[in-house]
């Protein structure tokens, strides 16, 4: 869903003024501010007038609303007494509707709402109310995946309200317009009428064709201002299409490889550097007469002297270092002089100087990416089990926060070392030893043996399996064993090794879990080289090969990234995007055990998140 938030607090006072209405019969509710949603509905079925009824319930929705109570303005713009409102309040009760859908993230309800709606409906409202009613009824489409219809409302109110901001408001269009599927963008394009739709269509068109390179998109952005030189667009491009513009003009040509080429750390420097210098090699875009890349091996003296050394050099950027620590010796400074792509993350309490990003195989990622998917998948109730150490400590931290988000709860969570003993940890998640031991009391209370069969507990929906193979192919059988085998579970990427091994990972069977496209999607040209001309790209190694591979795309990207936060890199190691602070995001992909091998999944439709975090990639 698009980030252009509602004022509601404007929205329901408008309402609290047009709502109010003459005295009525039966009942003085003008007298009357009801508290709660049961107290409102119980006041307004006292009124003989229907519609002066339903003028009070829509007055104290929006008064809810004005209090940020969207689930009791819900109660009632939902209940019986408002299914069929009066011709004359039809409009503010969708308006007041969209309002609250949205707030909530109501997509059941915004599907029901968009039902009855066109790209043009808001144009109904009154001038005070048009640009808010067309904001509503976009991100009303938008929460339900009809982004075609989101756009298309958006250009309609470019061309009705001349007070838009012409820059926001081409944004906002671009945002919905990119994340249309190609079919459907083609068929809309031919049957659109009118100048400024036709353009857009076009405009999106020219800038997604196959196999364009990022120089390539910034060369079809201009001419397609050629062609259309009087469309809105042309003049104000949206911001990221600016900066795709001008993208070749600012990438980085003296670029620095800072990365640990000996000591522990070495096999994974390597590793890095060869994605990185594939990607490049790879690359058709790059200007290799312009480029000019060093590589620095930083085992051998502190980072932060390294770094000072470098940046007194005449270098555009420095990517590294890979140590977390290292990393941390950089926060002593407030701005750095010469921009660095960290390849860690800095810790929570760390703050990152200007001029920092931060780039890695994050497993808090993965954390979060596992709490959407069983919030997609309507899972609510959940058992996890995770390492004990302070990497888990970071998963368990990510999991709950977004869980908590999501409005989700773990149940119970059970730490382990891979020492312990796992029939007894999964004994203690899935209930069996309480329900033991009540049996035993059972038994002390009255004197006698009982007749007992252990039974899970019942409210779990889920289980969060977070183990490494040879941990998680002990685990698995058990939860069967211990009658919890109907329970769906999923897992991060730790479960995986990188390569097929379909003998071993049977025990695995029907666990779903995240990894990188890298390791999980098949037709991967880069990949197809490297495994040709390097042995160590599979497993870890592999992993960290295609984070090399995504540094090299980023270093071209990273103003695109930080100043759009719509911006979306298609990566190796998943669809790459920037916090307003500069830390890359990861979304990867799905896969399910079958018969011992991973069966890459189709995510589950998630229409209204996938607005604002997944737009239409950018090629490479």
């Amino acid at each position: 869903m698009t980030k252009n938030r509602i004022n509601h607090t404007a929205l329901a006072g408008i309402f609290t003024i047009s709502l109010l209405f003459a005295g009525c019969a039966g009942v003085d509710l003008e007298s009357h501010i009801a508290q709660s949603p049961s107290q409102a509905l119980e006041l307004a079925a006292k009124e003989r007038n229907t519609e002066t009824a339903q003028r009070y319930l829509l007055k104290v929705a929006s008064r809810f609303q004005e209090r940020g109570e969207h689930r009791a303005a819900r109660t009632l713009l939902q209940s019986t007494q408002l299914a069929q409102p009066a011709p004359p309040l039809q409009a503010q009760k969708q308006l007041l509707a969209m309002a609250s859908a949205v707030a909530l993230e109501d997509r059941e309800w915004a599907g029901i709402i968009a039902k009855t709606l066109s790209p043009d409906n808001f144009r109904s409202y009154n001038s005070d109310l048009v640009n808010r009613a067309a904001s509503l009824q976009a991100e009303t489409y938008a929460l339900v995946g009809d982004r075609l219809s989101a756009a298309m409302t958006l250009m309609l109110l470019s061309q009705t309200d001349g007070k838009v901001n012409p820059q926001q408001i081409h944004d906002q269009i671009w945002t919905f317009l990119k994340a249309v599927p190609d079919q459907q963008l083609a068929a809309a394009g031919e049957s659109s009428i009118g100048f400024e739709t036709e353009g857009w269509f076009e405009l999106a068109a020219r800038v997604r064709a196959p196999g364009l390179s990022i120089d390539d998109q910034g060369r079809a952005i201009r001419r397609w201002q050629n062609n259309w030189p009087g469309h809105p667009a042309a003049q104000i491009l949206p911001s990221e299409l600016q900066l795709i513009a001008n993208l070749a003009e600012n990438r980085p040509e003296k670029i620095v490889l800072a990365l640990p080429l000996q000591g522990p750390l070495a096999s994974a420097g390597k590793a890095i550097r060869d994605g990185f210098l594939a990607a490049y090699y790879q690359d058709d875009s790059a200007d290799r007469s312009k480029t000019d890349i060093r590589i620095v091996d930083t085992s051998n003296q502190p980072f932060d002297e390294l770094y000072k050394e470098l940046a007194a050099q005449d270098i555009d950027l420095i990517i590294g270092p890979l140590e977390k620590d290292a990393l941390a010796s950089l926060t002593s400074m407030r701005t750095l002089p010469v921009p660095a792509l960290g390849l860690n993350y800095l810790a929570a309490d760390k703050k990152a100087p200007d001029g920092l990003y931060q780039f890695g195989l994050s497993a808090e990622d993965e954390a979060r990416q596992i709490a959407d998917r069983l919030s997609e998948e309507n899972i609510n109730q959940v058992l996890a089990l995770i390492p004990q150490g302070e990497w888990g400590d970071r998963v368990e931290a990510a999991l709950l926060k977004r869980m908590q988000h999501n409005g989700a709860v773990a149940l119970d969570i059970e730490r382990f070392f891979r020492e312990d003993n796992l029939r007894a940890v999964t004994a203690d998640l899935l209930g069996i030893t309480v329900s033991r031991d009540r049996a035993i009391q059972v038994e002390r209370t009255i004197g006698l043996n009982v007749e007992f069969e252990p039974r899970r507990r019942q409210d779990a929906e889920a289980i969060v399996m977070v183990a490494e193979p040879a941990v998680a192919r002990q685990f698995k059988p058990l939860f069967a064993f211990y009658f919890g085998g109907d329970l769906p579970v999923y897992s991060p990427s730790i479960i995986y090794e990188g390569s097929p091994d379909p003998a071993r990972d049977r025990d695995l069977n029907q666990v779903i879990f995240t990894d990188i496209p890298w390791v999980l999607d098949s037709k991967n040209p880069l990949r197809e080289e490297a495994t040709r001309a390097l042995p160590d790209t599979y497993g870890q190694l592999g992993r960290l090969f295609a984070m090399g591979a995504d540094a090299w795309q980023l270093s071209k990207r990273l103003p695109l990234l930080r100043q759009v936060q719509t911006a979306v890199v298609d990566g190796q190691t998943g669809k790459l995007t920037m916090t307003r602070e500069g830390s890359i995001h990861r979304n990867q992909l799905w896969a399910q055990f079958r018969s011992g091998t991973p069966d890459l999944l189709t995510k589950p439709a998630d229409p209204g998140a996938e607005a604002d975090k997944r737009p239409q990639a950018l090629t490479n």
